[in-house]
């Protein structure tokens, strides 16, 4: 036995592993086993050259009986006719890849919304040797995004076509950015004519230059919304009493969008409200008016009794006869305020309309009032510079307001004292202000010195109270004709200054109707963008400005878009990936249809050889972003009045 160790087994032949699977078999299990997908391969000109599991799922085929076959067989005959299976090939082969959506037939003829990415595959060379094409079926996201489409376009029409509110949306800075047909009839802006502005477009002057619209859009950013009641401005220069509910609007990462604002006309609720609160001092004015018939009453009754007592004294009869003329001129004036103050709560107070001269208004009730003024030593000082404006209304009455108050301003204040008496013009509005050296108004009476019955008397005075008919009566004149009258005081012994304010005619004829709402002529427009927010942002406005809109996200949507929906103008982003804008339009171009079709180029270029290659392109004209809404309401303006370039 030797004395080494047990001899060492002779090492045989290594055994070889067992072959690995081929990569690509292992690929082709994956893809064969996928279900939810239909993943197949097309040869160059488009035959199926192989099908999985997903594909005879999906559309309904064993792979025996489509291998062989052309893809066009899952299409529609509508897209077939107009060769979109034969167009997607192309595409692919010309980017590299192509998504798509569309209608899809199964092989019992039922129809599926596809969900189509189709790559072209390349050997060493660069050449194209066929196409892979990925399929899902989308059917049951379309409806659900049909559904939503339709309940957004449902509301989007309700808001559209609410009548009695104007409800409109604000962009951050306070632009309209839609206007719906309540907000066309209230405030008589065509949407054409308004989006785009700033909201204070509705604000008295005064509210514009004490920051008031800037406050409440201040007030709704911080807290939420705003409530807020006051006269606007329409179109027309007329006002109203409005109640506005402003709300900001914020996205999902809270950041703000804008506001929503909502106004309501409540002028006929505040007049109401205003009559119900007057019937509350009926007693205190049937009290009033007894006291106020007998103070002219008293002294006539005294002044005839001396007539008749001394009929041949001319000299006292003369006396007396002037104490019974003017204490008839006051009982008439009386008389006639409460005769108004009926016809206008009936509703029969006509007013015989024409354009007039506010210089002769004021001639009229300078007129007047004259007697009154002289009585006690007062004058009247007309600032220089006052201009003339027109306004359509009735002489006799706006002169009965002004010379109201003139005889008030006379009344409560001391003998010897000026009234000062000014004109301006601010946009279409005109204004008279009457400012006096009296009494004054407590802050706290400001309200209410225009209501019905209410009296202005005063310490210190000596003039009698009144009705307390002349503010409202005065009040009720202005506002049948669209205007407004305000008064202001720095406080009691300060003066008191009233302001009336009426719209500015400048044609020689009456103002025309009101706008119908909905009354807007729109054109089809088409948007392309890869942008989705700036496409809808701006699809969205031109909407609201009574275009039917078309958006798109990428080219090939773009040309689907045009088989049933033929646009006056079509705006076109040109940094699109996949397929530019400049492609784009040349393909457009293609379509008989669209020959009378405008293209604009969107780009954030505005460099003149950007300019010249998108019109060697063939589009019409170039706007650059961000889009102006001027230049672009008069670019659609002028696309609708005669045929494209």
């Amino acid at each position: 036995m030797s004395a080494s160790g047990p001899a060492s087994p002779t090492p045989g032949p290594t055994p070889s592993p067992s072959p690995a699977p081929e990569r690509h078999d292992i690929f082709r299990t994956l893809v064969d086993t996928i279900s939810d997908y239909a993943i197949f391969l097309l040869d160059t000109d488009g035959t199926v050259m192989s099908w999985n599991r997903g594909a005879q799922r999906i559309e309904g085929y064993e792979a025996g009986e489509i291998i062989g076959s052309h893809f066009s067989r899952f299409y529609t005959e509508e897209a077939i006719a107009r060769g979109w299976p034969r167009k997607e090939l192309e595409l692919a082969r010309r980017h590299g890849h192509l998504e798509d959506e569309g209608w899809r037939v199964r092989k019992d003829g039922t129809r599926f919304w596809a969900d189509d990415l189709i790559t072209a595959l390349h050997n060493e060379a660069g050449e194209v040797i066929g196409f892979a094409k990925i399929t899902r079926d989308m059917t049951e996201q379309m409806k659900s995004a049909a559904k939503l489409r339709e309940s957004d376009e449902t509301f989007r029409l309700l808001v559209l076509n609410v009548k009695d509110y104007a409800i409109f949306m604000l962009d951050p800075h306070g632009h309209v950015v839609s206007w719906n047909a309540g907000a066309a009839q209230i405030k008589g802006y065509r949407s054409s004519e308004i989006v785009g502005r700033h909201f204070s477009a509705f604000y008295l002057p005064e509210d514009i230059a004490a920051g008031k619209p800037e406050r409440l859009i201040q007030i709704a950013r911080e807290h939420g919304s705003v409530q807020d009641e006051g006269w606007r401005v329409r179109k027309d220069g007329s006002l109203f009493w409005a109640s506005v509910t402003l709300t900001a609007i914020h996205d999902e990462h809270r950041q703000l969008r804008g506001f929503a604002k909502v106004t309501r006309d409540m002028s006929e609720r505040k007049k109401l409200e205003e009559v119900e609160a007057s019937a509350q001092r009926m007693k205190e004015f049937l009290a009033t008016l007894a006291h106020e018939l007998r103070n002219p009453l008293a002294p006539m009754y005294s002044a005839t009794s001396i007539m008749e007592r001394e009929p041949g004294n001319e000299a006292l009869v003369r006396a007396n006869l002037g104490i019974v003329a003017r204490q008839l001129r006051h009982l008439t004036r009386l008389v006639d305020d409460l005769l108004d103050v009926g016809r206008i709560a009936a509703g029969k107070l006509d007013l015989r309309r024409s354009v007039i001269s506010i210089r002769e208004v004021i001639a009229a009730a300078i007129e007047a009032s004259m007697p009154e003024l002289d009585a006690r030593l007062q004058r009247i000082d007309m600032q220089p510079g006052n201009p003339d404006f027109h306004v359509f209304g009735d002489l006799t009455r706006l002169a009965q307001v002004l010379q109201n108050l003139l005889i008030n301003a006379s009344k409560f204040s001391p003998e010897g004292t000026t009234i000062t008496l000014r004109c301006r013009v601010n946009g279409r509005i005109g204004q008279i202000s009457i400012a006096d050296q009296g009494c004054g108004i407590a802050r706290e009476a400001l309200s209410d010195v225009f209501n019905l019955f209410v009296q202005g008397s005063q310490p210190g005075t000596t003039s009698t109270g009144g009705l307390g008919i002349g503010l409202s009566l005065c009040r009720s004149i202005i506002e049948l004709h669209e205007g407004s009258i305000t008064a202001s005081s720095q406080g009691i012994g300060l003066g008191s200054t009233f302001r009336v304010r009426l719209p500015v005619v400048t044609e020689s004829h009456a103002p025309a109707p009101p706008l119908l709402a909905g009354s807007r002529e729109g054109l089809n427009l088409l948007i392309v963008d890869d942008n989705s927010d700036a496409a809808d942002s701006m699809g969205l406005l031109l909407q609201m400005t009574g275009h039917a809109v078309r958006v798109a996200y990428d080219g090939v949507t773009a040309l689907r878009s045009v088989e049933d929906f033929t646009p006056d103008v079509a705006l076109i982003d040109l940094a699109m990936p996949d397929m530019d804008g400049f492609e784009l339009v040349r393909e457009l171009r293609d379509y008989a249809h669209l020959h009378h079709t405008r293209f604009y180029a969107l780009t954030g270029f505005g460099e003149p050889g950007i300019r010249e290659e998108a019109a060697r392109a063939g589009f019409d004209g170039h706007i650059v972003k961000p889009v102006d809404i001027d230049a672009l309401t008069e670019i659609l303006r002028n696309a609708g009045s005669g045929p494209a370039r």
